[in-house]
């Protein structure tokens, strides 16, 4: 599994190459796993996913199907699989031992892992934006929320925050805008329609405290084997936009946070991209350019980003020129796009004189593969075929009983399983609101009084007094907001708002 400068991938016979393996030294350097659907692509990940953690290097991957949670059990040593598996180890020569590994299962949703969360101020307003799919006006009104919460110390943890922020944005535009820039009433509107998609689509799982903690995901056991972070995405892929946005912002924080390593003897951490195209469709040119900026520079912070694909094309080519490490499984070509996207598959390797790379990326069956992994000083190897080690893991998903025992083991239950709704924005902004609403109350009452009280003395005890008057123009932004607030006390969402503000018991940072 692990040799003495790598992992083992894989080997063959006469027709095949010599045994391959992946230095852990270029490690960081990235890499491609490719294939069309069935050949293999799923076991090839878990393979490398087995081997960095025998290593000592933590992974982190998401299980887009459910199949990869067998890393958490040992393969089964009877029945056919297991006799093909022995039959594959003794072709390559691998001596194939049965083990689990040390996983650690996450789920947005909280249902199949620990709860892993964000908060909106983390996110930052380019990802939402994108999150959101915000028109460049849009994106726009979004900075000045993050601006004026920042300025006006208010914190924002969920989407709620968010909410409270734009309306109060939305009710104060006039005066915010003299500073900011003009905000139209429809945009703000447009937003909170957005955030209302978002929350259909389980945004608000997301988005919350206690919000992951960077370090958690970059333990080891205690044997000293990397820890196997799993996010359970088999419902998160039924929005797929939001799927990738979480992953990019995982690789952001990492990029922002790790101190720089250079070329460490192995990674600190391998982050698996599974259904990478996702990551690139319909992406803004400026997310394009944020995520080859990643790729670029993350290697020096010791991480290494592994694209799974169906095709390479996927993977724009300023990002596919820095993926090193390539596993390219069988590709079907049907149709005359499917030829050229075969014909550019084949022309991104090293040429090997022994085969033709096109011929050998279509003829390959499942659990083959042309590999190419990176070489002394950082070389690209020429390209081999390659059959792939049977995996010491379950092959396939575990039961609901298996997966509650790893929960129960796992020592983050206590740090992650419970929300933690503390004071922020939507609760300060609501307080302002019902103290700007009294203050304006009382001094209404106390004008009022005066006035009635003059009136007493110039008609001689009558009680008829002039109504009061006053001008908006006195107010300030708080009181103006207040005042439009107050007016929603009476609905069932201003009595909403109102047991949020009794609900605030939580120290502010």
């Amino acid at each position: 599994m692990v040799t003495q400068n790598g992992i083992f991938v894989g080997g063959g016979g006469a027709a095949y190459a010599e045994p391959q393996e992946l230095l852990l030294k270029y490690g960081n350097r990235h890499g491609l796993i490719a294939g069309a659907t069935g050949t293999g692509k799923t076991v090839t990940l878990q393979i490398l996913a087995e081997g960095f953690s025998a290593a000592g290097v933590p992974v982190f991957l998401a299980d887009v199907k459910g199949d990869l949670a067998g890393l958490a059990v040992a393969g089964q040593a009877d029945g056919k699989l297991h006799e093909a598996f022995l039959k594959r180890a003794e072709t390559i020569g691998f001596d194939l031992q049965y083990q689990a590994f040390p996983v650690t299962f996450w789920d947005m949703f909280g249902e199949q892992g620990h709860p892993v969360r964000t908060t909106v101020s983390e996110m930052g307003p380019l990802l939402l934006s994108r999150l959101m799919d915000l028109s460049e006006a849009q994106e726009g009104v979004l900075n000045i929320a993050f601006r004026l919460a920042d300025e006006e110390g208010l914190p924002l943890l969920d989407l709620k925050d968010l909410q409270a922020m734009l309306l109060f944005i939305g009710q104060n535009a006039a005066d915010i805008g003299l500073r900011y820039g003009n905000v139209a009433p429809s945009t703000i509107g447009a937003i909170q329609r957005q955030l209302l998609v978002l929350e259909n689509q389980g945004g608000t799982k997301l988005f919350g405290e206690p919000a992951l903690d960077l370090a958690d995901i970059l333990s080891c056991a205690p044997d000293g084997r990397g820890r196997i972070n799993i996010l359970a995405a088999d419902k998160l892929m039924s929005s797929p936009r939001l799927y990738a946005t979480f992953l990019l912002w995982l690789l952001s924080e990492l990029f922002e946070e790790l101190p720089e390593v250079g070329d460490p003897d192995k990674p600190k951490l391998v982050f698996f991209f599974d259904e990478a195209h996702l990551l690139f469709q319909d992406a803004p040119k400026a997310l394009i350019l944020k995520v080859e900026q990643v790729a670029r520079l993350i290697r020096s912070k010791g991480v290494g980003v592994y694209f799974i694909t169906q095709n390479p094309t996927d993977v724009p080519d300023t990002v596919l020129g820095q993926l090193g490490n390539r596993v390219q499984h069988a590709l079907r070509a049907f149709t005359a796009r499917d030829q050229k996207d075969l014909r550019r598959a084949a022309e991104n390797y090293r040429a090997n004189p022994r085969f033709d790379t096109e011929l050998a990326i279509k003829e390959v069956g499942t659990g083959e593969a042309v590999t190419s992994f990176l070489q002394a000083k950082g070389a690209p190897g020429m390209v081999e075929r390659t059959l792939v080690r049977p995996p010491a893991s379950r092959l396939g998903p575990i039961t609901p009983i298996e997966r509650a025992e790893q929960l129960r083991a796992s020592t983050f239950g206590a740090k992650y399983d419970a929300l933690v709704d503390r004071d922020s924005a939507h609760e300060r902004l609501a307080t302002r609101a019902a103290a700007a609403a009294a203050a304006a109350a009382t001094v209404s009452a106390e004008s009022e009084a005066r006035e009635f009280s003059s009136a007493r003395r110039y008609t001689g005890g009558s009680t008829q007094a002039k109504p009061a008057k006053r001008s908006s123009r006195s107010d300030s932004i708080a009181e103006t907001f207040g005042k439009s607030f107050a007016r929603q006390l009476g609905s069932k969402s201003g009595q909403a708002l109102v047991r949020g503000v009794l609900g605030g018991l939580f120290k502010s940072r």
